[in-house]
């Protein structure tokens, strides 16, 4: 059977993926972004898609994972089209994925769009923060796909650099976590760019104050010992499986 290792070598990532300099920058900052990563052509295919999948799914849309006010949302991306493979392959993002996690799977595909004047998140992580844990234990890392350029006028996302290093949550540190932190950036960068989080570092959405939506895909990933956010063997129809590669379904946990 194809293990996680043999699929990654397959797709070619290597302890050569990522430079000496980027490990290190996400080793400290808790995020990487990589430019450039989607062609023109890819994302038009990309936003025409979601868009379609918006108008079919209606008010459920999102339903199988997260529906959230102030946003259009889509869960289950692997299933709903070929193209999102992409999403869950891409060498340079799994080379820092696992540099981040180690040994890895798939935990969901999913969408966001920041609506006009909507898209405001309280600064959080994406782990129970009620859990502790040690240094450099990390359990979840995030891929944020950007389709529009991230502007500070359409929200784009806040980081907290290093705060992964901190083993806390906004929660326990914070006594509001809707307000601007001192430390925070915005992560600002043109669309194609897809940003790996590790997603123990604080973050979250700004508000959208152009009048058109902000939009992005999330490529979620967890540590394989963890559950995943939707999981794969549930949800998987014949269809995918029957077309996904076998380096996909390693990453799925669908073998």
């Amino acid at each position: 059977m194809l293990t996680l290792a043999n699929a990654l070598n397959s797709l070619g990532v290597t302890d050569n993926t990522l430079s000496e300099e980027e490990k290190s920058f996400l080793d400290k900052n808790g995020y990487l972004p990589f430019e450039c990563l989607m062609t023109e052509e890819e994302m038009i295919a990309f936003r025409n898609r979601l868009a379609e999948l918006s108008k079919e799914e209606g008010s459920d849309a999102g339903k199988e994972v997260h529906k959230e006010e102030g946003t259009m949302r889509l869960s289950n991306l692997i299933n709903k089209d070929p193209i999102f493979e992409k999403c869950i392959n891409h060498p340079r993002v799994l080379a820092a994925v696992g540099h981040v996690l180690g040994n890895f799977k798939l935990s969901s595909l999913n969408s966001r769009a920041a609506l006009p004047g909507e898209g405001r998140q309280a600064l959080h992580i994406d782990y129970d923060d009620k859990v502790k844990f040690k240094a450099g234990d990390y359990r979840v890392c995030n891929s944020i796909w950007l389709l529009d350029d991230f502007t500070v006028e359409n929200g784009a996302t806040r980081i907290v650099p290093g705060t992964h290093l901190s083993r806390n949550s906004p929660k326990k540190d914070l006594d509001d976590t809707m307000v601007d932190h001192p430390n925070q950036i915005q992560f600002l960068a043109k669309a194609g760019t897809v940003v790996v989080l590790n997603s123990h570092t604080w973050h979250s959405g700004m508000t959208n104050k152009t009048d058109v939506p902000r939009r992005a895909m999330h490529s979620y990933f967890c540590r394989v010992d963890q559950e995943q956010q939707l999981n794969q063997k549930k949800y998987i129809n014949k269809a995918t499986l029957d077309r996904l590669s076998p380096e996909s379904k390693v990453i799925l946990d669908v073998v």
